[in-house]
């Protein structure tokens, strides 16, 4: 009787040093993918900045000839004519500039987990 108590309780741990493996590997596995998922985002964000500034300095030149060139349009229509469309077309092109550094920050909805 003894020897089959013992013999149960071999087999009791041994399953349980199993299962304990297992879950070992699945928590190194999920830190794994937290540490490259956290990488993507410091990536994104690094990528993303240099385009936003960027862009704000291109729309803020932009918009500041479009004011100019709304100033001269009572002394110098022409100059200020001109001005208005190329400081507004430099503008859009900063808003555009600045709308795609915001795409790649955007990393879209996040996937559901499993539990």
């Amino acid at each position: 009787m003894k020897v089959i108590f013992t013999l149960v309780l071999l087999i009791f741990s041994a399953a349980n040093l199993s299962a304990q493996s297992t879950s070992l590997d699945s928590l190194k596995r999920a830190v794994t993918q937290l540490d490259q998922d956290l990488y993507q985002v410091q990536l994104h964000l690094h990528q993303s900045q240099s385009q936003l500034r960027q862009g704000i300095v291109v729309a803020t030149l932009g918009y500041t000839v479009t004011i100019i060139g709304g100033q001269l349009l009572g002394t110098r229509p022409k100059v200020g004519e001109t001005l208005l469309y190329v400081g507004g077309a430099t503008g859009l092109v900063g808003t555009v500039i600045l709308f795609r550094g915001f795409k790649k920050i955007s990393l879209g909805p996040p996937l559901p987990r499993r539990s």
